[in-house]
């Protein structure tokens, strides 16, 4: 069963927050990027360009850790284990676009080259904070 993301977690998530994802390499090792970050109310979501690394990471192994930054206070944040459940690219260019919104306000500039986007959907196995 995963573990349910707390309310102070969720509204954080519905925030403009820094996210941190760790992914791990073929050789085991760990693969850490920034990215936008979103919820659909019980997991973690995550919008990435299909075929980019983190992308082929988590279709070999769906472990992850994200930690999520209140941009208000750097010193509260939230730790999350978990693993992939869902990676589809329905919905990908729309949700795309609503993330920059919400951390840019406007619409994606395609940093990307325009690549096909892929929705991730992170199930939390533990939920940490040290000022949650």
């Amino acid at each position: 069963m995963p573990t349910p993301l707390p309310p102070a977690l969720i509204d954080l998530l519905r925030r403009p927050a820094p996210c941190f994802v760790a992914t791990l390499m073929p050789d085991g090792s760990p693969q850490l990027t920034e990215t936008w970050v979103d919820t659909d109310g019980e997991n973690v979501v995550i919008n990435v360009v299909d075929g980019m690394q983190k992308a082929r990471n988590v279709a070999r192994d769906p472990r992850v850790a994200v930690n999520v930054v209140d941009p208000d206070d750097v010193f509260r944040f939230f730790q999350v284990r978990g693993r992939v459940v869902r990676a589809t690219q329905e919905g990908g260019e729309e949700g795309i676009d609503a993330l920059s919104m919400k951390y840019l306000g406007r619409p994606y500039p395609r940093f990307d080259g325009g690549g096909a986007r892929l929705v991730l959907t992170i199930a939390a196995d533990s939920v940490s904070s040290p000022r949650g």
